[in-house]
């Protein structure tokens, strides 16, 4: 492996039970995440799951982390590509499904809205989107399906 790099962190679960009208134990799915000198994310299960809805979960963070890459990678490859990019947005959805007898993310679709300094670009801008996916390294480490749904303009 010609480069390696490490990256940290910590989770901390406080506990907590509590025991229905059915004598069945509940444990509280509450978590914090912290990494040096950031600030930290609370977190929890989705609702759906026993968790609380106003916290960061799982299923949100992994296609966060799949929209980010794909962003800072696009902005690196338009800027090898002498490519001006004005404004950035997208919206995204992860789809978790039962797949081989497995809970899984089954496929992530990303809606970037991409805007740029120069009309004759637009194509290419557009194209690179392909490079950006090839090259997200978060994109290359998850086993579901991503695809990419660009919009470029200028």
């Amino acid at each position: 492996m010609g480069q390696q790099h490490t990256f940290e962190g910590t989770l901390h679960w406080s506990g907590g039970s509590r025991i229905d009208e059915h004598g069945k134990l509940h444990l509280a799915r509450d978590f914090v995440i912290r990494s040096r000198d950031k600030p930290p994310i609370e977190g929890s299960s989705p609702a759906i799951f026993n968790g609380d809805e106003s916290r960061h979960n799982p299923e949100v963070l992994l296609v966060a982390s799949v929209m980010a890459c794909h962003h800072l990678t696009y902005l690196a490859v338009c800027e090898r590509a002498g490519i001006e990019v004005l404004e950035y947005r997208d919206s995204a959805t992860g789809t978790l499904a039962i797949k081989d007898g497995k809970m899984r993310m089954v496929e992530i679709v990303l809606w970037p809205q991409v805007r740029i300094a120069n009309a004759a670009h637009v194509e290419q801008a557009r194209e690179l989107h392909a490079k950006a996916h090839d090259r997200c390294f978060i994109s290359n480490s998850v086993n579901c399906e991503i695809k990419v749904q660009a919009t470029v303009t200028a």
